[in-house]
């Protein structure tokens, strides 16, 4: 890995493909050999401004994320960041942080926010054989990659388009999910206000509740001042009475009236004070009413806000089951597939079960062709072993030597004739050698023992890719 212990900032989703052509890589090889330094060459367009934060690394061929990076450098900043026009940069990567196996890689330049600004051409890590020098391809296989290549590009369109609709839907959700998360918090502050409210409530009734006691005390005070009024109106008349009866206690009498009548007096003023105090205690309990009425109120509010927040939560709930309705047709879809590929491999596994068996038949056929006694029998036997070239996946690397079935049946010497070389054997040679020989001209297949000519490395190189991506 890179030589620094600062991890590169990263991302874990592919952002749109428009933003590969930020950053254009230049002068990128099909294959570097190992053991020597890699000069990364690549140009910045006008359309990203580079930063301090932004690296270069190099990636297997089939990442998913820019976790999945191999090794990375930091990129050079620009004197010119501003600039309308291109600028050429350049990384150098050592040879020791390069990979050593000969998968594909390419480079890509990551920003600062770990979004992919540009990525290259695929290359690989080898030395240079004599198969790299010219690659013969036949029309039809050119015409089967391309139209491969073109489903591949109308799949792979179809998967993009499924992934922005899925990214627009995450963002809508996002988004509402915020608007919920913003009525939950008013829904919480409404509930602290009325919390607030009722305390205050319980706190009124009980001042309420006081005054009203008070109240009463007054009024039992008022009471024991009315029945003192009439205790004194009772005793003057008592002493009317007496004053009629006693002439003599006339002047006492008299003035012991004068002053019944000041304190008289007194008493009813007082009563008149209390009389104006429960009077404005009363307006006062008239005004808690009001307030009592208008928290009412606001809680009839409150609660109609709270229904309206129960709605909008019931549509949310709503909409989240139709995305996951979706999400389950989207399941549905890469369920069958996944059916669709394993028919092709159960076609393919037949497909390989019938070579295993024309391999078996060719096996048969050098052993017969190995006995020179019945060589007319041999070689009809051959004939009818022979199979045509449309049969196999990959061509038959034994066509050719068929085609020269009736050259090889004129003489003991054609049967000891190489199918592939056509080198010609002396009768005495043994079988082992002689198929040991055309043995050398073949490629084995590891996975299914599928035998290719060596000329057709190409074509075994696509057949072993196959295997890979099973």
């Amino acid at each position: 890995m890179d030589d620094t212990s600062d991890e590169p900032p990263t991302s874990a989703v592919i952002l749109d493909s428009s933003h590969f052509s930020h950053v254009i890589f230049n002068d990128v090889e099909k294959f570097y050999v190992p053991g020597g330094d890699v000069t990364c060459r690549y140009t910045l367009t006008h359309n990203i401004v580079p930063r301090g934060k932004d690296w270069v690394g190099i990636f297997r061929v089939g990442w998913k994320t820019t976790r999945e990076y191999y090794t990375f450098m930091w990129a050079p900043r620009p004197s010119d960041v501003h600039g309308d026009s291109a600028v050429q940069q350049e990384i150098q990567f050592k040879a020791y942080y390069l990979p050593k196996d000969d998968e594909y890689y390419q480079f890509c330049y990551i920003d600062q926010d770990g979004t992919i600004r540009g990525a290259s051409v695929p290359f690989q890590f080898r030395a240079e054989t004599e198969d790299d020098i010219l690659v013969v391809t036949t029309q039809g296989e050119v015409e089967e990659i391309e139209l491969q290549n073109k489903n591949l590009l109308k799949e792979n369109k179809k998967l993009q388009a499924n992934c922005e609709s899925l990214q627009k839907q995450n963002t809508d959700l996002q988004e509402d999910l915020k608007k919920t998360q913003e009525l939950q918090n008013v829904l919480e502050s409404l509930r602290s206000s009325t919390e607030k409210l009722e305390l205050e409530l319980s706190s009124l009734k009980k001042e309420n509740k006081h005054l009203k006691e008070l109240n009463e005390c007054r009024e039992a005070e008022l009471h024991q001042f009315k029945e003192q009024i009439q205790n004194v109106t009772s005793e003057k008349e008592r002493l009317e009475t007496k004053l009629k009866t006693a002439l003599d206690h006339v002047d006492q009498l008299q003035s012991q009236l004068l002053s019944y009548e000041k304190e008289i007096e007194d008493l009813v003023h007082s009563n008149r004070d209390k009389t104006k105090q429960c009077e404005s205690l009363k307006e006062e309990n008239n005004q808690l009413c009001m307030t009592i009425t208008q928290e009412e109120e606001q809680k009839k509010q409150l609660k109609n806000c709270l229904e309206h927040l129960k709605g909008a939560e019931a549509n949310l709930t709503l909409r989240l089951q139709n995305e996951q309705r979706q999400n389950s047709d989207l399941m549905k879809e890469l369920e069958e597939q996944k059916r669709l590929f394993q028919t092709l491999q159960a076609k393919k596994k037949e497909s390989d079960e019938e070579n295993q068996k024309l391999r078996k038949e060719k096996d048969s056929f050098l052993r017969r062709l190995s006995h020179p006694r019945d060589v007319s029998s041999s070689v009809s036997q051959a004939q009818a072993f022979v199979p045509a070239p449309e049969d196999f996946v990959f061509g038959n690397p034994y066509h050719a030597a068929g085609a020269n079935q009736e050259a090889r049946a004129t003489g003991i010497d054609s049967i000891r004739k190489c199918p592939i070389c056509n080198d010609i054997f002396p009768d005495d040679i043994e079988t082992r050698d002689y198929e040991a020989h055309v043995q050398s001209h073949l490629l084995e297949c590891p996975v299914c023992n599928e035998a290719f000519e060596k000329s057709n490395q190409q074509v075994f190189d696509d057949h072993m890719l196959c295997h890979s991506l099973e």
